[in-house]
Order: C-alpha cells, then sequence, then structure tokens
C-alpha cells in the first residue's frame, strides 16, 4: 500500500508540470493558433497550412498531456481518501497510484526533448569495429536490441540497406524510425561507440573477447525542413540487390548509390558522402530515400555544428562526446553501465530485449534538459 508521502509527491510533481509546462500560457496559444486554422482562405497554401496544423498538434499534445496527469493525481487522491473511509481497496489505490506516477514520468521525460529536432523520426545506422565476425555478430545482435525497442514502443522501423557479415552478423545497417512521437528525442541518447564484453562463441578457446559497434543517429527530415542540396555535386550508381527478395533482385538494378561531394562551408574541408539504399525493387522510390537520408545526414552535421557552438558558450556544462565508447554489456558479470550518466542494471537479457528505457531517460536527465531541467524535479 502506498503511503501519504508518496501521494502528496504526485500532486506536487503535477503542480510543478503546471508552472514549468507554462500550461495557462500554452491553453491561450492553443485558442489563438486553431482560430487560424479557421480561415476562410488557410488551405490555399497546402504547405504553410500543413505546418500550422503541425504547430496546433504540438501545443494541443502537452495540453491534454497535462490535462490527463491532473486528472489521475486527483483521482489518486480521491481514491487515497476513500480508502481511509474503507471504499476501497488497496489494490485500487495502488494501480490508481502507478498510473498516475507512469503519466507524470512520461510528460517529465518529454519536457527533457525541448530542441526543433527531438520530435521528427530518426536514421539509425550501426557499423560493427574491427574484429571480424564477432563484432560482426554484435553489430547484429544490437539491431535485434533496437527493433524490439522499436516494436514495444509503436514504432515503424524499416532497413533501408544491410550488408551482411561475413560468416555472421552484419558489417552495417541502416535504418529508419518512423510513425510515432520523438523517435530521434529519444534515440539521440544511443548515439556512440557499444561495447561488449563476452566468452565469444566463436572462439574456439572459449576466451572473453571484447567486441565494438559504432551507432549513429541522426533527425529523418520531411517537407517541412529545408535543406539544400546542390545538384552538382550529386552522381548516382545503381546495382542489382543481393539477398532475398526472388528472381527480379538479380535481374533489375533496384538499388542506388549516392554519391554526393561534400563541402564544409566553414573549413573547406571535402569529402563524399555515400548512401546505399536497397529498400525496394523500385529504383525511383529507393532514389528519392536516398536523397532523404542525404539530406537527413547534412541536417545532422548543422545540428552537431551547433551543439560544439552552443558547448563553447556553455562551458561550464558537460560536453557531449558523439563519438565515444558510452555503453558496456558485460555478459558474463550480468552489467550493462552508461559511462556518461553511470546508470547500470544487471537485467542484460532485458535490455538485450530492448528495455532502454532507464538508460534514455538517465541521458536525457542529465544531459538533454540542460541545467534548468534539472533544477525543475
Amino acid at each position: 500500500m502506498i503511503t501519504s508521502d508518496q501521494v502528496k509527491d504526485i500532486v506536487e510533481r503535477t503542480n510543478k508540470l503546471h508552472h514549468y509546462l507554462n500550461i495557462d500560457q500554452k491553453t491561450v496559444e492553443l485558442e489563438e493558433e486553431t482560430l487560424r486554422t479557421q480561415a476562410p482562405d488557410f488551405w490555399e497554401d497546402p504547405k504553410r497550412a500543413e505546418a500550422q496544423m503541425k504547430k496546433v498538434k504540438a501545443i494541443e499534445k502537452w495540453v491534454k498531456g497535462y490535462k490527463e496527469a491532473k486528472q489521475f493525481a486527483d483521482e489518486l487522491q480521491l481514491a487515497y481518501d476513500y480508502y481511509k473511509e474503507e471504499l476501497v481497496t488497496e489494490e485500487e489505490v495502488d494501480a490508481d497510484y502507478a498510473k498516475a506516477l507512469r503519466t507524470i514520468e512520461n510528460l517529465e521525460l518529454k519536457n527533457m526533448l525541448r530542441q526543433e529536432e527531438d520530435p521528427m523520426d530518426a536514421v539509425l545506422k550501426i557499423n560493427s569495429g574491427a574484429g571480424g565476425t564477432e563484432s560482426q555478430d554484435w553489430a547484429n545482435m544490437l539491431m535485434r536490441m533496437y527493433m524490439r525497442w522499436c516494436e514495444a514502443h509503436g514504432y515503424k522501423l524499416t532497413i533501408t540497406n544491410m550488408q551482411d557479415g561475413d560468416e555472421a552478423g552484419i558489417k552495417s545497417v541502416t535504418m529508419t524510425v518512423e510513425g510515432g512521437e520523438y523517435a530521434y528525442g529519444y534515440l539521440k541518447s544511443e548515439n556512440g561507440v557499444h561495447r561488449l564484453v563476452r566468452v565469444s562463441p566463436y572462439n574456439a578457446q572459449g576466451k572473453r573477447m571484447t567486441s565494438f559497434a559504432s551507432v549513429f543517429v541522426s533527425p529523418l527530415v520531411d517537407d517541412t525542413i529545408e535543406v539544400y542540396v546542390d545538384p552538382a555535386r550529386v552522381s548516382w550508381d545503381t546495382f542489382r540487390s543481393s539477398g532475398a527478395g526472388g528472381q527480379n533482385v538479380n535481374k533489375v538494378e533496384s538499388g542506388v548509390r549516392l554519391r554526393y561531394q561534400y563541402e564544409d562551408p566553414d573549413t573547406g574541408e571535402k569529402e563524399e558522402i555515400l548512401i546505399e539504399n536497397t529498400e525496394t525493387r523500385d529504383q525511383p522510390k529507393n532514389k528519392a530515400k536516398a536523397m532523404q537520408l542525404l539530406k537527413s545526414q547534412l541536417y545532422d552535421r548543422e545540428l552537431k555544428k551547433r551543439m560544439e557552438a552552443q558547448a563553447k558558450i556553455e562551458a561550464g556544462k558537460k560536453k557531449i562526446e558523439w563519438g565515444s565508447q558510452i555503453r558496456s554489456y558485460v555478459f558474463d558479470d550480468r552489467r550493462v553501465k552508461d559511462h556518461r550518466t553511470n546508470y547500470q542494471t544487471s537485467d542484460v537479457d532485458g535490455v538485450m530485449d530492448g528495455d532502454l528505457d532507464n538508460f534514455i531517460k538517465a541521458y536525457l536527465m542529465e544531459y538533454a534538459g540542460g541545467e534548468e531541467a534539472q533544477s525543475q524535479y
């Protein structure tokens, strides 16, 4: 049975959310922005109308989310009072507490996601490190882990390109994560090098081995994001897709390879960005997806520059190293530890089955919200 202090905590956190989310101001904004959608000429400019509708829905989600949290907090308070009068059971009060707590925690977590790119879909790429079959198997295990996480949270995950390993696993895979809220905002916590320590099934001596794989996450841009691509720097190759897919796969050059000659506007450094896409048997669709992935990469580079500039300004804050080792998975010791937040768990099987929420939350609470967010709770 929960205590009166736990009930009090729920009520206080709900009141804090009302203040920190500026619910009164958002309610007024929602009315004003909704009125704009009722103008007679609203749909004459579809792109502008779509952006306005997106804005309305974004504000509406915050207002509805808070109202739901407030409702559950009030119901919990009422249930606790009724329990004293023996009108409800302990189980009913505990169930109301769990529901209120889950709703408030979700809202608090979303409050950490304030950057304009956080609500966007995501591109997730995994590359196996040095180490041959062992590292390629590790990359494959990470791919499965993210697939299970997406499945549990209602996201649609699509493999746009995959290179199989020599004997087992994969050398690399590129996936898009779409169809849900804040895909990039949550998955950006996975950016970096993931280290596996285990007794390798591929080692005849049964030795403990260490493997590495890199995870890169970037926002998946849509039509509302303007990203300039210089047509003169784009070239295309086509090739026959390999792998499953029937006879058509080997006869039609549906796979596309996009090459973009990128030049850094600040340093003048030149680099070729290479993107392959074999998602479908339709070459035009694969080309369109490859171009979207290129725009996502270019957008992500601008984001990283902005983050680096911000880190210099806010010298007192911890700097996030995008390419550094972020997490260790030690199978024999039953331990998964995040080196940025020091959060760890002994539930290795749960993590490999996609239970990443506590890692994501720890990261967002420490980094995404900054000092302002940390002072709120």
